[in-house]
């Protein structure tokens, strides 16, 4: 493997899961140096805006150790996906397939990126059998009933996250 193969694990990460951070640590394997791409959600009204995003990717990644943590950069960005690709060095996009139904979707962007510049590979890493499941959706959605959240995010996020639930709750019951 060469010093310099960059990658790029582009997400919205609203919020960032168990299943992120496993393909961040995962995609170390194939990486030299990985770039987290934090996406603004311009279909969506995010639950957390991007700057707030960007801080639990980044606050998680530092749970992963120095050694991950020195490999890893995260930035946002509001780009087309491979001009932010390309501003970074990166030749490698990074994504995770949890179930076949990813796949469909997933491929159909490789097709057009790799039409938009042959020189970048998408690499997709298939979630682990302990995140496969987990989606930034259901996390969502679990803790908005007042599910558990432990096992499917960050210890940071899961305080997010129930600070950002607790807000809503009280301003909807101030109304």
């Amino acid at each position: 493997m060469s010093c310099n193969r960059i990658g790029l694990y582009p997400g919205t990460f609203d919020p960032p899961t168990a299943g992120h951070l496993d393909i961040i640590q995962r995609a170390l394997h194939v990486v030299d140096r990985l770039v987290v791409g934090v996406a603004v959600n311009v279909g969506k009204a995010p639950m957390f805006v991007l700057h707030e995003r960007v801080g639990m990717v980044e606050k998680a990644i530092e749970a992963l150790g120095v050694d991950a943590a020195a490999r890893i950069e995260v930035r946002s960005f509001e780009t087309l996906l491979m001009k932010f690709t390309k501003d970074c060095g990166a030749s490698i996009i990074i994504r995770g397939l949890r179930a076949v139904s990813d796949f469909e979707y997933e491929f159909q962007m490789a097709g057009m990126n790799v039409h938009l510049d042959p020189e970048v590979e998408t690499v997709f890493l298939m979630a682990s059998e302990q995140t496969q499941f987990v989606s930034s959706r259901l996390v969502k959605e679990i803790c908005l009933l007042g599910g558990d959240i432990t096992d499917f995010v960050p210890g940071n996020v899961k305080e997010c996250l129930l600070e950002r639930v607790e807000t809503e709750r009280q301003k909807n019951s101030n109304k």
